[in-house]
């Protein structure tokens, strides 16, 4: 059997047979789980073996621990393990269930094991808690659905489970828990009271801003997923946790706005500025005790207000000359950053449960404020049910996998077949290479493995006292190295503590480390098999394809938003006539972020195929335009004059065809500059259009600035919505 220990997809060379290298609190975090799962696991077995002798009941009181304690990665520290292992019992059930009974023939247990592959990895994309109980709930089918077929074992079977979870509660519970962690609520908490602090600095200090820009990025940075344990990620698909996650990337935006702020800062502050500035340190002070419990959250209205207001009477200066420009533009800036705030404080109100829904703001940004959880869950589903999304391929590729390493098995009637399933299912990663080195890995493993338990199984004979002696060591020197010894010293360790497991339950001989063997390399091959055929790149080469989809999807959206702009409310061009290019672009969004969460998982590339691309560069611009078409058009009925239409029209045409250029990944990358504003232009223009000329000018650079990013050739930004 293998192990989760290291992420999907990451590939070792033949140096990963030797012990790879880990921080001391992730070795520590796997030896407090092996004692866990240890355990749980003999707590049940012994009695089972030794005062009941019903070797079944016995072989799932050990199996189930394992699979819960060790190859699912449960969310979170105590309590919250606890719940996720509780609401996965009857799951579990369900599948040992179904799984005994399609047993009758191996052409019903391997469509059997295709349908649960599928559904249980599509449907493990709804959130953390049914990604981490996946593999037990799998290894549940997987155990009950091979010969023989003896539906009069179901009751042990359950009492086993009933058992094996009960166990595995109560040592997660007690037994050396999981430390807390910081969740990710208490992170943007963080963020919005360092904002505010050093807001009320800034106004205080006069100081040149460089430092406090350089704070307020690193704040920012600690509010993206790769920076979060796992189990502490808002990747669910309820509201509260759809909210939280959007919370989180408003909130680094407005730290990423103020810190470009910062510096602009250092000439006097003009009243309405400074006003707005303390109005948002306040709102964001509130936001951060809301998420702490400490005060009801205070909703957007009143930052929705502020806005409206300075709006209204940012000033125009009397003598506007190019000089003024700075100026205008840290008024745009600073607009842009309220908006962020915007976005935040809504998302903070539904991530609290304080509200239901938000009235005034786009129907598209919170469009799952107030509804149901099993619609959501199914819209996130439904999403992924398309061979473009990473979900879909991997469900394919497991399910598929699963199912011919079942047909094999029953087929050519291997002992102890399963093994054949767990070897595909622990080893298989999302792309073929890194499958290839994780099988190469584990068959050296296997054989140094099956050498020593057959060793051992020659030398111990019959004398299961020595087996049962041996086996609460081997099970904890496996479980604590295997995770972080890698493939090779997981399945080695765990053959030898198969071995000694077995040796207690049935007579067995040498050849039972033979089997083993057998079983680990057919389901490895099948793995590997299934990495080449099925989507063997993983998902960079999907990564490439949805960030392409998301620039073509974003560029007519970029067009729309600017054209509301300079025509006016009075114009034909409305927001419901943007509706459907903003559902599309916020579709392939999520479908490129979620390939983009795969790819960080996978290995890198030996050589870069795609001309530098920078990925988050390009989900960052999908986010920037999505952010611009949500608030950027401030008129209220004003349109611009001709000349400045036509300057607008011209720059979203440069910007909307790099776009279209960009979504090929030309090797050379791509340059845009759109066309600077005609000199003397904003003291032609009327009052109420110069600012609002400017806030275009400020978002189209940023776009170019992100394209430029994201498709130029050894362009990195670190910087991203996540």
């Amino acid at each position: 059997m293998g192990h989760r220990g290291h992420p999907a997809g990451h590939a070792r060379s033949w140096r990963a047979l030797l012990p790879a290298p880990s921080s001391r609190a992730e070795s520590v975090g796997a030896a407090r789980r092996a004692v866990r799962v240890t355990v749980a696991a003999v707590a049940g077995f012994y009695p089972a073996v030794d005062l009941l002798d019903r070797p079944v009941f016995a072989l799932y009181t050990l199996f189930i621990p394992v699979a819960f304690g060790l190859l699912s990665p449960l969310p979170g520290a105590g309590r919250r393990r606890v719940g996720t292992v509780l609401r996965a019992v009857p799951a579990a059930a369900a599948l040992i269930t179904l799984g005994t009974y399609l047993a009758a023939t191996t052409w019903s247990a391997t469509l059997g094991m295709l349908l649960v592959g599928f559904v249980l990895v599509t449907g493990a994309s709804i959130g953390p808690r049914a990604t981490g109980v996946v593999p037990a709930l799998q290894l549940c089918y997987i155990l009950a659905c091979f010969p023989p077929y003896a539906p009069g074992t179901l009751p042990d079977r359950l009492a086993g489970l009933a058992v094996g979870a009960t166990l595995t509660i109560l040592c997660e519970r007690l037994l050396l828990p999981e430390p807390r962690r910081p969740s990710y609520r208490s992170r943007v908490a963080e963020g919005l009271e360092l904002a505010a602090q050093e807001v009320h600095g800034l106004l205080r200090d006069g100081d040149d801003g460089r430092e406090t820009a350089e704070r307020l990025r690193a704040a920012g940075r600690e509010l993206r997923f790769s920076r979060t344990a796992a189990g502490c990620r808002p990747t669910g698909a309820g509201a509260r946790d759809r909210a939280l996650a959007q919370a989180g990337y408003a909130t680094r935006r407005f730290l990423d706005l103020l810190a470009a702020l910062a510096p602009m800062l250092r000439a006097p502050v003009d009243l309405p500025s400074a006003m707005l500035l303390r109005g948002l340190a306040t709102a964001c002070a509130d936001e951060a005790a809301a998420l702490r419990g400490t005060r009801a959250a205070p909703g957007p209205e009143g930052v929705e207000e502020m806005i409206a207001q300075y709006a209204a009477v940012r000033g125009v200066p009397p003598d506007l000359g190019e000089d003024q420009h700075p100026l205008l533009r840290r008024q745009s800036t600073l607009l842009a950053a309220a908006v962020s705030a915007v976005t935040a404080s809504a998302a903070v109100a539904l991530a609290t449960g304080r509200r239901r829904s938000m009235p005034g703001l786009p129907p598209e940004q919170f469009w799952y404020a107030g509804a149901s959880t099993p619609r959501l869950w199914w819209v996130r589903i439904a999403d992924h049910l398309t061979p473009r999304s990473v979900v879909f391929q991997n469900a394919v590729r497991t399910a598929s996998g699963l199912a011919l390493a079942r047909l094999v098995a029953g087929s050519l009637d291997l002992s102890h077949g399963f093994w054949v399933l767990l070897g595909m299912l622990t080893l298989g990663r999302t792309t073929a290479g890194a499958t290839w080195s994780a099988v190469r890995s584990a068959t050296v493993g296997t054989l140094v493995g099956s050498l020593a338990a057959g060793a051992l199984l020659i030398s111990a004979g019959d004398m299961t006292e020595v087996y049962a002696a041996l086996l609460v060591p081997t099970m904890l020197v496996a479980f604590s190295a295997g995770p972080v010894g890698g493939p090779a010293w997981g399945q080695g360790l765990f053959t030898l503590v198969v071995s000694t497991v077995f040796a207690q339950i049935v007579p067995v001989t040498w050849e039972l480390a033979e089997d083993r063997i057998v079983d680990v390399l057919t389901g490895s091959a099948i793995g590997l098999v299934c990495g080449v055929l099925a989507w063997p790149a993983g998902a960079r080469g999907e990564m490439r394809r949805s960030a392409a989809a998301l620039l073509r999807a974003t560029a007519p959206l970029v067009r729309v938003t600017v054209e509301r702009a300079a025509t006016g409310r009075s114009a034909p061009v409305t927001r419901a006539d943007a509706a459907a290019e903003l559902r599309r672009a916020l579709w392939y969004w999520r479908i490129a972020h979620a390939s983009y969460t795969q790819l960080r998982t996978e290995p890198p590339a030996r050589r870069a195929a795609d001309g530098g691309a920078d990925w988050l560069a390009a989900l960052n611009f999908g986010s920037r335009v999505l952010t611009g078409a949500y608030w950027l058009p401030w008129s209220q009925g004003t349109a611009w004059p001709s000349d400045a239409a036509s300057w607008a029209r011209e720059a979203t045409d440069e910007v909307v065809s790099a776009t279209l250029r960009a979504a090929h990944f030309p090797a050379d990358g791509v340059t845009v500059r759109p066309t600077p504003l005609p000199p003397g232009i904003l003291a032609r223009l009327p009052a109420p259009s110069v600012s609002h000329l400017v806030d275009v000018e400020v978002w189209l650079h940023s776009l170019a600035s992100d394209l430029t990013a994201a498709v130029g050739s050894g362009s990195t930004v670190e910087d991203g919505p996540w």
